[in-house]
């Protein structure tokens, strides 16, 4: 039987040619982000556009607010990088300038200026060898007094810089907080101008523990938190030096639904609110990048003056 001979191969089309880029191009309009928000409490409008160029490593924003005549107030341009920003306030006539540059692996320096003002602070910051420690020496431009020195280190940090008390005499002051677990809870102690605190923090799964004193004035506190589920939680807070005591229960239906009802006995006031998005959260991540917030105050001492606020924040992505 005679052998058939083998297939001719059929040669494939050419591949087409690239695309041409066209010799001249605009470059692409950067992003702009238009925030609004408004507070039936203060009747004010407040607006914010920003947008970032120079592939996001630089921002500008405007902001401004508007008053019930529709107004414009208090207008402010920043422009915002890594390593400079200016913040411009027109009506003031004044510029904040800050500053930052890395000398070096360890070693940062910050500056900052208002122009107005004439005053601006000069800050040097050393990471140490080891993780969690730095050293940071700040001071007043012009050069009022030594610079403070800060010294931060895991459990806290201390802070050294001289002062004029009342008979114009030139002292240290130490100022400092450390922290250090103890007994399964976080125990904090602030010293800050002649004044400790003490503060103790428990916390499981369901409740946490805070008392809290203010040496040498002894006033004494405390604060109570209860979970009683994922979705359910009370905060009760007492001042023993005042008697005065405030407690806060929140429902929260979802991550964009929070139901929030309390009462505060210093200012004798109860209250409703009911926030709609993320409360402690953007507005671009909110349905609809829309945050509302109702709000319900109910005077003890005089119903009849209760009042209903709202508050609207909006986001537009251009």
């Amino acid at each position: 039987m005679a052998q058939q001979p083998p297939p001719i191969p059929i040669p494939l089309p050419p591949p087409p040619p690239p695309p041409t880029k066209p010799k001249f191009s605009f470059p692409e309009r950067p992003p702009i982000r238009v925030t609004s928000e408004f507070d039936s409490d203060s009747s004010i409008f407040f607006h914010k556009i920003s947008c970032k160029f120079l592939n996001t490593l630089a921002k500008l924003k405007f902001s401004f607010q508007n008053d019930t005549n529709g107004d414009i107030i208090e207008p402010q341009v920043s422009f915002i990088s890594k390593h400079l920003s200016i913040h411009y306030d027109v009506e003031d006539q004044n510029a904040l300038l800050k500053a930052s540059l890395e000398v070096g692996p360890r070693l940062q320096l910050r500056a900052a200026h208002d122009v107005k003002a004439q005053q601006g602070e000069l800050s040097m910051v050393a990471n140490l060898a080891d993780p969690g420690y730095a050293l940071e020496l700040s001071s007043l431009v012009p050069v009022v007094a030594m610079p403070r020195a800060t010294l931060k280190f895991p459990l806290g940090e201390v802070s050294v810089e001289e002062r004029e008390d009342e008979e114009v005499k030139r002292t240290l002051s130490i100022n400092g907080i450390l922290k250090s677990q103890i007994l399964n809870g976080l125990c904090t102690a602030q010293f800050r101008d002649e004044e400790l605190k003490l503060r103790y923090s428990y916390k499981d799964e369901q409740m946490s523990y805070i008392p809290s004193i203010s040496l040498p004035s002894n006033a004494l506190s405390f604060a109570f938190k209860r979970q009683f589920g994922p979705s359910d939680k009370l905060s009760y807070f007492y001042n023993f030096d005042s008697n005065f005591w405030s407690a806060v229960y929140k429902h929260k239906y979802d991550k964009d639904f929070k139901f929030k009802a309390g009462y505060d006995s210093e200012v004798r006031l109860g209250w409703a609110s009911l926030w709609v998005g993320d409360e402690g959260g953007k507005a671009k991540t909110a349905p609809l990048k829309m945050k509302v917030q109702f709000m319900l105050q109910v005077p003890q001492d005089d119903i009849k003056s209760s009042a209903l606020m709202f508050r609207v924040k909006k986001r537009w992505d251009i």
